[in-house]
C-alpha cells in the first residue's frame, strides 16, 4: 500500500535553535583571545625597538654639542677660576665681578683647589 500525499502548507516548520546550530566550543574564542594578544605583544615590540633605534640616533647625533659643550664650561671654569685668583689678589674689578656670579648663584672653585700640583 502507497502512503496518502500529505498536504502541503505554505509554511514549513522551523527546526527548534537547538537543532538548527551545533554547538560550539571554548576553542575559538580562546584562540581569538591568543592571537589578539600575541598580535598586541608583537605590535609593542616592534614600537619599542622604533624608539630605541631613534634615541640611539638622537643620541649620536647630539654627542658633538655635548663635546662642545663640554669644552666651553671647562674654558669658563679656567675664567672664573683666574677671575676669583685676581679677586683673592686684590683686584677691585674681580673681586665686583666675583660678587656679582655669587649673587646670581654661580659658584667659583677656588683658585687654590684648581691650582696645579
Amino acid at each position: 500500500m502507497s502512503e496518502p500525499p500529505r498536504p502541503t502548507t505554505a509554511f514549513k516548520s522551523q527546526p527548534a535553535d537547538d537543532e538548527r546550530r551545533p554547538a560550539r566550543g571554548a576553542f575559538t574564542p580562546i584562540l581569538l583571545v591568543a592571537l589578539s594578544v600575541s598580535a598586541w605583544s608583537a605590535f609593542q615590540t616592534l614600537q619599542l625597538l622604533t624608539e630605541q633605534q631613534q634615541l640611539e640616533a638622537a643620541k649620536v647625533a647630539l654627542a658633538p654639542q655635548e663635546l662642545a659643550a663640554m669644552k666651553l664650561r671647562t674654558a669658563l671654569d679656567q675664567v672664573a677660576t683666574a677671575t676669583a685668583k685676581l679677586a683673592a689678589e686684590g683686584n677691585v674689578n674681580a673681586r665686583l665681578i666675583v660678587e656679582q656670579l655669587k649673587s646670581r648663584g654661580v659658584t667659583i672653585s677656588s683658585p687654590a683647589a684648581s691650582a696645579p700640583r
